[in-house]
């Protein structure tokens, strides 16, 4: 990777972490000299979040603290060496599920475990929906033994089940659910159940929670080679490949950029309203074939090509949010377009390619 790749590289990801301190600088002192545990902080969320506590500790003087779970922390730390070597983080190893409690006081709670892995739900519901249900009850145990100030349950737009064609943004008043007669639906009736321990543990034992409920990103870390259609797209272009899409392109899809997430996430974590969920993600909708052509654009040489022909132009696919309540109550707005936040996630990789 020559110096000038290396430069971009870093001004591309400082850029975002300045952008998200920008944005949270009215709430940040909140954790100031405070611990933050959490759960899934070697994905994509957690990545995101480590990347804002050290930028913020480094930046800013937070003097925060962060306890990081992870099933094999010395597996991660050898690609992001960095991350061990900060004073203020610390990594336990463990299962989300029986982790032994961290000694220390515990300030705040990010529980963003178990991401949305396609594989393990059709290779292994069962284990998908215990660790889901199981783990959360397990954090949420530690929450209450802490008394912590706040805690973030980061759920799912699964749990609302297959949205209504007719219906063109899902908001959090929707009372749909996933068909529990498919084991497919194992995550998103998990995150279902868990947002009903959540609720639970507020009403039993006071447990400050929030519950943010996500649909689909895009950014740096998002893994490009997962069942996430645009980190697919992203590959294909960035490897020169045609972008083939097996189905006919007519579902809708929005994505929201990683710089927005966590500020939108942060800011549920200490400004949102205890035991409510708020909708995360893009109201932008756009079909799976003009998202492909959006990203083609950015490599010309190749082409998109859709294996099916549209069928039905009327009850089509969707998974879009509402983001009403969370603009209305919170005061967030989307920051990054589509084409600004494909942009940066393809220069990203492109200059990782090249180290």
């Amino acid at each position: 990777m020559t110096g000038n790749n290396i430069k971009y590289y870093n001004e591309l990801l400082e850029e975002d972490l300045t952008f998200i301190s920008e944005q949270t600088k009215d709430i940040l002192e909140n954790f100031k000299y405070k611990t933050i545990f959490i759960t899934g902080g070697t994905g994509f969320f957690g990545k995101w979040f480590l990347e804002t506590f050290a930028y913020m500790n480094s930046k800013l003087n937070l003097n925060c603290n962060v306890i990081i779970l992870s099933r094999n922390p010395e597996k991660f730390l050898k690609d992001y060496y960095y991350f061990g070597n900060n004073k203020q983080f610390k990594f336990i190893k463990g299962d989300v599920r029986n982790f032994e409690y961290p000694e220390e006081k515990i300030d705040f709670i990010i529980h963003a475990a178990t991401e949305a892995s396609e594989k393990l739900n059709n290779e292994n519901p069962l284990l998908m929906f215990d660790t889901i249900i199981e783990g959360t009850r397990y954090v949420l145990d530690l929450a209450k033994e802490k008394k912590v100030k706040s805690f973030l349950f980061t759920s799912s737009g699964a749990v609302y089940g297959k949205q209504p064609s007719e219906m063109t943004h899902i908001s959090e008043d929707y009372n749909g659910a996933p068909d529990c007669l498919n084991p497919k639906s194992a995550y998103g009736e998990g995150k279902r159940a868990a947002e009903m321990l959540c609720t639970l543990y507020f009403n039993q034992y006071s447990v400050p929670v929030k519950i943010a409920r996500c649909f689909a990103f895009v950014g740096p870390y998002l893994p490009l080679n997962a069942h996430f259609a645009i980190g697919n797209f992203i590959l294909n272009t960035l490897n020169g490949q045609n972008i083939i899409i097996k189905g006919d392109g007519t579902p809708y899809r929005s994505y929201l950029y990683a710089a927005d997430l966590i500020t939108w996430l942060l800011t549920i974590l200490l400004k949102g309203e205890n035991n409510k969920a708020y909708n995360v993600g893009s109201d932008r909708d756009i079909t799976i074939k003009e998202l492909a052509e959006k990203i083609q654009s950015f490599n010309t040489k190749i082409k998109v090509r859709v294996l099916k022909e549209a069928y039905n132009k009327v009850n089509v696919e969707r998974y879009v949010p509402s983001i009403s309540l969370i603009k209305d109550e919170l005061s967030l707005n989307i920051s990054y377009n589509l084409v600004k936040s494909i942009k940066r996630t393809i220069n990203y990789y492109f200059n990782i390619k090249t180290l």
